[in-house]
């Protein structure tokens, strides 16, 4: 059900080009993709020489919504499940990253804009993974 009182497609246009045009500046300026899990993965593994622009990264991604707090009132955050839920649904998460080489940021904003058959193959499967889980918690177990 879309929420048409705050459907946003503009911003929510520009937030995509945004993110494009981010990941598009980072492949070409460092020659890395900017997928998450690759990234905190890196830094877990201590590579001598390679965690200072991975740190950054990080630090960046999470200082990001401090300083647009700043600016702009932050949107109310509302989470309608319980803790053992979210830390399930966590370690599924990474899990999942494991096993598909990837998460969705690197796959499905990174590997499809380069075609990448892996990511689209990733990208159609992480997909498909949510809407059946979708539908079988609101409409079979709800």
């Amino acid at each position: 059900m879309i929420d048409w009182a705050n459907f946003t497609p503009w911003l929510s246009l520009a937030g995509g080009l945004l993110i494009g045009i981010a990941t598009a500046l980072f492949l070409l300026v460092n020659g890395k993709i900017a997928g998450i899990s690759g990234i905190v993965g890196g830094v877990l593994r201590f590579a001598a020489g390679d965690i200072g622009w991975r740190a950054a990264f990080i630090v960046g991604l999470m200082a990001a919504p401090l300083v647009y707090g700043l600016l702009a009132p932050l949107p109310s955050v509302r989470i309608d499940a319980r803790p053992v839920s979210l830390i399930i649904a966590g370690l599924l998460v990474g899990v999942g990253t494991r096993y598909g080489s990837g998460c969705t940021s690197g796959h499905g904003v990174c590997g499809l804009s380069r075609f990448s058959p892996r990511s689209m193959v990733a990208t159609a499967s992480f997909v498909s993974a949510g809407v059946i889980t979708v539908f079988v918690v609101r409409h079979l177990i709800a």
